[in-house]
């Protein structure tokens, strides 16, 4: 490979609170292990050189005032999201910046919502999703997905549209790839969802953060080219920063094409006079939505295909009653433990400690809304994956 995915990079003291930090309370690792961090959605891969190129250059530049969106920001998300995507017709005036897309998601949330108002989504939900609609006063509705036979996880169109009519619901969020089940919709699904959004009148907020992380033998389809209606009633929310490791930096953008919504999501977030793009950001995007941006990635997703399938293999053929839906996209597995739980008659707080204690920092996936589970980050160099399931292997799940 032309680009390196292999050095274990020294993280500690920079400012990354993925190795700094431990999420499980009261959880510790035993002197003798190293930490390998796998748990927040955050990859410990250097990024592409393009992207430090573009900063550095800026900042020899010795002044930081007020400065104006440059054109070649837009062109980059314009060209990225046909190269990548097959957007087509997307101009300038659909793309506004946001501070994150959970920031979009107030502020859509906001525009076409009041406090108290049920809200739709499917579980297991990210936790993201949870915080910033209690934290705004909405009610969730819950949609569960639900492994067919062969443990892929399906939408229940059903349910969603008893849900919704039940609950009175005109808006709902949409996560595509789906966090944190790691599934891919394909064009089919998409488009059935979409029809029960438009039979209820929804206003839809498509969370498609993870649409460049898509594992071999898939594809993303963007919510808004299933139909004309999809277009003009989604208010979809994209950024560079899962793809290329840039959440440090701050920077999403929406794409919204009916100047009905979009109108209202930009008077919404502009309200708090703060959602405004760091200029280092913006120079971060154009390095990352580059001709080596898209080569990087190419790679990047051949290196999660063989992890995430090394680790579902590995669990399939070495830990007895856990259970995991392979993902088709993210870098994330969500583990079902509840059958290995009941079996060592422990519970999930115990297994987690237990990961943690040999090293392993993985996420409660509990919080994710659904129980009994585990959420782990597979975007490691392969030799630092390899470790953890040893680790996994010998001291937990078979100690």
């Amino acid at each position: 490979m032309k680009y390196d995915f292999t050095t274990i990079l020294d993280r500690h003291g920079k400012d990354a609170i993925a190795v700094d930090k431990i999420p499980i309370p009261g959880a510790s690792v035993d002197e003798g292990f190293s930490r390998i961090p796998m748990w927040i959605a955050d990859m410990n891969f250097a990024t592409v050189p393009t992207i430090q190129e573009e900063i550095t250059k800026r900042v020899q530049h010795p002044a930081f005032g007020y400065y104006d969106t440059r054109e070649e920001y837009y062109d980059a998300i314009i060209s990225w999201q046909k190269d990548r995507h097959g957007v087509e017709g997307l101009t300038e005036e659909a793309i506004g910046y946001e501070n994150g897309v959970l920031g979009c998601l107030a502020s859509a949330l906001q525009a076409f919502t009041a406090p108290g108002e049920p809200v739709l989504l499917h579980s297991p939900t990210y936790v993201g999703f949870t915080g910033t609609l209690e934290g705004n006063g909405r009610k969730m509705i819950l949609s569960p997905l639900k492994p067919d036979e062969n443990g892929i996880y399906r939408m229940d169109y059903e349910d969603m549209d008893r849900q919704i009519k039940e609950n009175h619901i005109h808006f709902c969020v949409f996560c595509s790839p789906h966090n944190p089940t790691g599934r891919v919709w394909e064009r089919g699904e998409i488009e059935k969802a979409m029809e029960v959004y438009r039979a209820n009148d929804c206003v839809v907020f498509s969370d498609e953060i993870w649409s460049d992380l898509i594992l071999e033998g898939h594809e993303h389809v963007p919510t808004q080219s299933v139909s004309e209606d999809a277009r003009q009633r989604t208010i979809a929310a994209y950024a560079p920063s899962k793809t290329f490791n840039l959440a440090g930096l701050i920077g999403s953008y929406h794409i919204i094409y009916n100047p009905y919504l979009r109108d209202r999501v930009v008077k919404q977030s502009q309200l708090s006079h703060y959602n405004s793009m760091n200029v280092l950001s913006m120079y971060a995007l154009m390095g990352a939505y580059s001709p080596e941006g898209r080569e990087w990635v190419d790679e990047l997703d051949q290196v999660l295909t063989q992890n995430v399938n090394y680790g579902c293999d590995y669990i399939a053929k070495h830990f007895e009653g856990v259970k995991v839906s392979r993902p088709q996209g993210t870098y994330m597995l969500y583990l079902d433990c509840g059958d290995w739980c009941r079996a060592h008659h422990t519970d999930i707080d115990t297994l987690l400690k237990e990961g943690v204690r040999v090293g392993v920092i993985w996420q409660d996936g509990v919080a994710f809304k659904k129980p009994d589970t585990i959420r782990m980050n597979l975007a490691v160099p392969f030799s630092m994956l390899t470790d953890a399931f040893d680790r996994l292997d010998r001291y937990v799940f078979n100690a």
